[in-house]
């Protein structure tokens, strides 16, 4: 089962599924509110859950998954490439996680490993200086062109919601309270002539 909210992303996935022998789509879901409404009656082998959904996230519905069967085998498909979506995903049981740009044959055998059980995480970070995502770091420069978390939605085209969530994981990876210190720390890299 796929839970994604973008039609194109679901529809290319769906494709290079069924072109493949040993898999099937069982079911789909645009939204939490219909995982929560569909997962109980379709009970897929595995679950594969983009982390970015208009009501809520991919972790809220991995939860509701797991709630129904605690075997339930899942797998994270996301756009975002960060640590804390990589420990929230595995703190609900995901199997896994890769990245929407990943080829379509890459996508179909992520899913086989995690139906066969195995583990597939991206290799750990080296420790040291925290570094954020291209979409995080985009949010961060408009932090620092003075935006609200409202103008930041508008400009990237997500929700509100996500951007005040990617926010409080921009604060936790660079260890800061507020957004008025991102904005400062902006300020300080242009004007040292940093990017």
């Amino acid at each position: 089962m796929l839970v994604d909210d973008h039609e194109v992303v679901r529809r290319g996935i769906v494709m290079a599924i069924e072109a493949s022998a040993s898999l099937k789509v069982v079911g789909e879901a645009s939204s939490v509110a219909e995982a929560r409404r569909r997962l109980p009656a379709i009970r897929p082998d595995v679950l594969v859950v983009d982390l970015q959904l208009p009501d809520g996230t991919g972790i809220d519905v991995m939860r509701i998954a797991r709630e129904l069967d605690p075997e339930q085998q899942m797998l994270v498909l996301t756009s975002f490439d960060d640590d804390a979506a990589l420990h929230e995903s595995q703190a609900v049981g995901a199997r896994g996680l890769i990245l929407k740009s990943a080829r379509s044959q890459e996508i179909v055998e992520a899913i086989r490993a995690v139906r066969a059980g195995r583990t597939l995480w991206p290799a750990d970070q080296d420790e040291g200086t925290p570094e954020l995502s291209p979409s995080d770091q985009r949010i961060v420069d408009l932090i620092g062109d003075g935006h609200s978390n409202r103008e930041i939605a508008e400009q990237l085209g997500i929700a509100e919601k996500t951007v005040k969530n990617r926010v409080t994981v921009i604060l936790q990876t660079l260890g800061m309270q507020r957004r008025t210190q991102v904005a400062a720390m902006v300020a300080a890299r242009r004007r040292a002539g940093w990017k």
